[in-house]
């Protein structure tokens, strides 16, 4: 399935196929392909549907790809279903007709009829049929119009391949004797190629005209379209531009009959959506209601989430209770990997409801038009502002969203700078931090505007590291940013969902199996070494005389706190905090801190149950809890000076505000770019540039006493 971006071949494609599509990757590339079985009758083919395209002349990554497929430098299609736009059919035409020069088999589908029929036009089927010299079926996809018309002609044309016989550089008059010619010829049993035909009317020696020798009344048409054809200036075909364009023009004015033409409603709607002020008012407004909905709606779902894999560890438990490694592997490996998972769900799913009726009705592109000229002197494309936005609620979608982008380097860019938002999945720790430092000694106002920093500060330090990716990293030259402006409508609803329904299959398929991997990874690390003879010192040392006044339970509860934390700070994890002291030393951080932020690589969500734990409270605590907030404040360095003042804590956010601390970033970045390469690059970079912001604040807390 072939044609221009946004002539509707994605419905196209839904309707044919249902929901029976494989989406993946083309192989070596990064480019997305989605096929699918398509029955035709007694045959069963695959219908693989290809990036859009302008023409066969390639410039970005997924427009090689498209050609590559149709010119069956991978696999050799046996039919191309070429999809033209009935409102832009000049446009579309040009296309076909750099196919039609190739000579591939195919079958026409035009697609938006209806709309153009209210628009008071109306396109004739039966001669663009006889121009194009291919079968030519009008279709309705996300009405199920035509689709069994359609399927018809694919497998007639499967079982006898027709490939077009029109001739772009010949003149429309010459075409249109030479399609009636061939249907009176048809008429009589005579099955005769165009080519013969055009060569009889412009020959007078061709052996097609001699076998009409008994055929009066067909060699008296042959002898008057002869005459006036001798008329017409330059017969012969041509390759120029300007004469394809030419040709595409007159084809699409002979089959297309104008009504009455008003100003378009699209038109009236896009005074206001594409103003230069009023515009940009509206675009801010939309994407505020879609990043506030993923925000606001993906919460409840993620609680749910959480509190039914919670659930299912306490059904479970009981089953494993005898065996503590397996019940921890279990509970807090396998259980709570699976659940770090599932539970970035609700946030893929609503995101990619937003961007498919933003894309269906028509105002993505408005979108994409505004920012562009905002984005482009960084090198990034105007696209890029959805991702961006996107990873403000999570870096995950963000970087899925980046596939809107055609061009691959802007693409690439965008999702090496998408972590740099700061996702929901940090607000925990500002929290926290924010409660415990900044709001009891400077007030609520200032506890504001460090949250608002916070947010702002990934975007402030991500438009300069765009920009040197693009000139120093990339090194890509910046391409057109050639865009499509198609007409507003309703989304259509089954695509919206298909595409929900992949993308988010997608992710548990690819990015999920990672994350759970690397989940019973980190697991393995915090949980070993341990032993009876372990829990049973840490038990021994525990001091009960500083708990003289709590109760029994509250007294076991602080023993169990206790020896969590103590087989945290001796398992491998811990170790591993404390060997790395020396390197956080400098922006402030003991070893519990450097732990707690390793121990949160599988989700930053973890990193305040893992502090609590750390800080021997267990793991139960939150961002809202007095008690780790005391604990935080209270804890010293060995020689009894404070750990944690306000400049460490705002050190240790601007840390979590530019780090890429979070290993499902990571798989989905290897995901989309089908490298380790890309996904190394920006940890290595965005911990390089959090290690620099940490230290800067932390100097200036030393030079500030």
């Amino acid at each position: 399935m072939v044609g221009n971006p946004n002539c509707g071949k994605t419905s196209l494609f839904n309707a044919l196929t249902g929901s029976n599509q494989k989406v993946g990757n083309y192989p070596g590339v990064t480019v997305e392909r989605c096929s699918a079985p398509i029955h035709l009758g007694d045959t069963v083919a695959e219908l693989v549907d290809v990036p859009g395209l302008y023409s066969l002349a390639a410039n970005s990554e997924d427009e090689r790809v498209a050609t590559d497929v149709i010119q069956g430098k991978t696999e050799q299609p046996d039919l191309l279903l070429c999809v033209l736009d009935a409102l832009h059919l000049e446009r579309n035409l040009f296309f076909f007709s750099q196919l039609a020069d190739q000579g591939f088999p195919m079958v026409v589908a035009v697609t938006m009829g209806d709309l153009l029929q209210r628009r008071g036009s109306k396109l004739d089927t039966a001669r663009l049929a006889q121009l194009l010299g291919v079968e030519v079926i009008e279709v309705v996809g996300h009405k199920k119009q035509g689709l069994a018309e359609l399927r018809e002609a694919l497998a007639r044309n499967l079982e006898h391949p027709r490939s077009p016989s029109c001739e772009v550089g010949f003149p429309l008059e010459l075409e249109t004797k030479v399609a009636v010619l061939s249907e009176r010829l048809a008429r009589i049993g005579m099955d005769v190629s165009k080519t013969e035909v055009r060569h009889a009317l412009l020959n007078p020696e061709s052996p097609l005209v001699a076998s009409l020798q008994d055929l009066p009344e067909i060699l008296a048409y042959v002898a008057a379209a002869r005459e006036e054809v001798s008329q017409l200036p330059e017969i012969g075909p041509s390759f120029d531009l300007e004469k394809r364009y030419a040709w595409a023009g007159m084809v699409a004015k002979a089959v297309t009959s104008q009504g009455v033409q008003h100003r378009s409603r699209t038109d009236r709607i896009d005074a206001l959506l594409t103003h230069r002020v009023l515009g940009l008012a509206v675009f801010v407004g939309v994407m505020y209601v879609v990043f506030q909905s993923i925000y606001t709606f993906a919460g409840p779902l993620m609680e749910l989430i959480e509190g039914a894999f919670a659930w299912m560890g306490e059904r479970v438990q009981p089953l494993v209770s005898g065996h503590p490694v397996l019940e921890s592997l279990v509970i807090d490996g396998l259980i709570a990997g699976v659940g770090g998972v599932v539970v970035f769900l609700p946030q893929i799913l609503i995101l990619f409801f937003f961007i498919s009726v933003l894309e269906g009705s028509g105002y993505l592109a408005r979108a994409a038009f505004l920012m562009d000229r905002l984005l482009g002197w960084a090198g990034l494309n105007g696209r890029a502002f959805i991702p961006l936005l996107s990873s403000f609620a999570c870096a995950i979608p963000g970087i899925m969203a980046a596939r809107v982008m055609p061009d691959p380097k802007a693409r690439l860019a965008t999702i090496l700078i998408a972590p740099l938002m700061s996702c929901s999945a940090r607000l925990p720790v500002y929290v926290l931090l924010i409660g415990a430092f900044i709001e009891p000694q400077f007030g609520a106002f200032w506890a504001g505007f460090a949250l608002f920093a916070m947010h702002f500060l990934g975007l402030l330090v991500a438009i300069p590291v765009v920009y040197v990716l693009n000139r120093r990293v990339l090194r890509g030259t910046r391409l057109p940013f050639v865009l499509e402006l198609p007409p507003y409508q309703l989304p259509k609803w089954r695509d919206v969902w298909l595409a929900m329904y992949f993308r988010g299959k997608l992710f548990l398929k690819t990015a999920g199996t990672i994350i759970v991997a690397m989940s019973l990874v980190i697991w393995a690390l915090s949980y070993f070494p341990r032993s009876e003879a372990d829990v049973a010192r840490y038990e021994a040392s525990f001091d009960a005389a500083a708990h003289s006044e709590a109760t029994d339970e509250e007294l076991a509860a602080a023993r169990d706190q206790h020896v969590q934390s103590e087989l945290l700070r001796h398992s491998y994890l811990g170790r591993f905090g404390r060997a790395i002291e020396p390197v956080f030393t400098p922006i402030g951080f003991d070893w519990r801190i450097s732990t707690g932020i390793l121990a949160a690589f599988p989700a930053r969500e973890v990193v305040v149950p893992s502090l609590g734990i750390l800080f021997g409270l267990g793991g139960d605590a939150d961002e809202e809890s007095s008690d780790l907030r005391h604990a935080i404040q209270q804890a010293t360095w060995p020689d009894g000076s404070r750990l944690v003042t306000p400049y460490t804590a705002v050190g240790l956010m601007v840390f979590f505000a530019l780090c890429c601390q979070c290993m499902a970033t990571l798989a989905a970045v290897k995901r989309e770019t089908n490298s380790w390469k890309w996904p190394t690059f920006m940890f290595v970079y965005m911990t390089a540039l959090a290690y620099l912001g940490a230290w800067l604040v932390h100097l200036v807390g030393v030079v500030a006493g």
